[in-house]
């Protein structure tokens, strides 16, 4: 299976359904499998009193609140819909991250998409989680800011909503669920971890890619990443490492207003992780070590045959001051060298002719 990219929209539209549209032609024509947006009611999702994060401060300043910059970066439900009708016609899916229960509900009844992304945010929201599960589509749930004990508990409330449609959630029945053969049976079918770091831009020193291995050890899932690093190495480092989906966000333009433009990627060089991705895809290749179709034509080239070093009579020994090795590899090989010192030549060779497969046996 393909690693799937995840082009991230998010909020780089700034409230214009127009530039949402033109992203969307973008993710696209890059290549991107997906292209991701935000669905939320801002008064759901925060408080008057909410401060903004430091990068936000550094890329919005003070001026306004949170709840004031978000409100600006609001698409309406119907703008989704136009959203989800322009990504049919581009051949894209449309995906997007609910950050309210009325926002997870409209899209997965409403517009009926095919899988939900859960922010690294909402590991602890297990409101917000059981309405997923309880959609029955499947998840891929950012691990940002998490512990590998705050993971399990996340997975936990997600495999009780997937097995229970009716229960009252409790801690207990998480764990039960989590602990089940059928819990893990369905956690391993619908859900996808990716490891985060959630800052904006993320220190290269901070990425810890190989956190990826641990939660698949730990949790036997398909896992990902969610890229917030500068540039595309991280990312194209990540699909080396077997990520089964990579997620980056992207603008249409890094010098637009607002909290994310700065840690995205522009659309030349979406593409151009598109592409490097692709291309580790195509390396990766095979765990056999065998020669490649391709390799084939180049072995009588590249290796080397037992030959003359100077003229040699019949009836010569053959010794390290006679017998060389050179190209082409289409005669005796090279290997059998030392089995050929101290027997007799069969003929007279001249300079660099090829030994004879008769005078194996002499």
């Amino acid at each position: 299976m393909s690693v799937y990219i995840i082009a991230e929209a998010g909020v780089n539209h700034n409230g214009s359904l127009e530039r949402a549209l033109k992203m969307i032609d973008v993710a696209a024509e890059a290549g991107a499998d997906a292209v991701k947006f935000q669905t939320f009611k801002s008064e759901s999702v925060i408080s008057r009193y909410a401060a903004k994060a430091q990068y936000q401060v550094r890329n919005t300043g003070v001026e306004e609140s949170q709840l004031e910059m978000v409100k600006k970066l609001e698409l309406s439900f119907d703008a989704h819909r136009d959203l989800v009708r322009h990504c049919k016609s581009r051949g894209i899916e449309f995906l997007s991250t609910p950050f309210d229960v009325d926002s997870l509900n409209f899209l997965a009844h409403d517009l009926g998409i095919r899988s939900l992304k859960i922010a690294s945010g909402e590991i602890t929201n297990y409101q917000l989680l059981v309405q997923a599960g309880r959609t029955g589509l499947p998840a891929i749930l950012s691990t940002g800011m998490s512990t590998l004990g705050e993971v399990e508990a996340a997975l936990g409330v997600l495999a009780f909503a997937y097995l229970d449609s009716e229960s009252q959630p409790t801690r207990e029945r998480f764990l039960q669920s989590f602990a089940s053969s059928d819990g893990q049976a369905v956690l391993g079918e619908k859900v996808t971890l990716l490891h985060c770091t959630t800052e904006y831009p993320a220190p290269f020193d901070s990425v810890n890619l190989r956190a990826m291995d641990t939660l698949a050890l730990a949790f036997g899932l398909d896992v990902g990443l969610s890229d917030h690093t500068v540039g595309i190495s991280v990312a194209t480092a990540a699909a080396a490492r077997f990520a089964k989906v990579i997620e980056k966000h992207f603008t249409l333009d890094r010098l637009l207003p607002g909290p994310d433009h700065k840690a995205s990627l522009e659309p030349d060089e979406l593409k151009a992780l598109v592409a490097s991705v692709r291309q580790v895809e195509a390396a990766l290749g095979s765990p056999m070590k065998i020669p490649c179709g391709a390799e084939y034509a180049n072995i009588a080239i590249a290796r080397k045959s037992l030959v003359a070093n100077q003229k040699i009579h019949a009836g010569e020994p053959f010794t390290s001051a006679n017998l060389g090795l050179k190209r082409p590899g289409t005669g005796i090989s090279a290997s059998e060298y030392w089995n050929f010192l101290g027997r007799n030549a069969s003929r007279d060779y001249e300079l660099d002719e090829m030994i004879e497969v008769k005078d194996a046996g002499c």
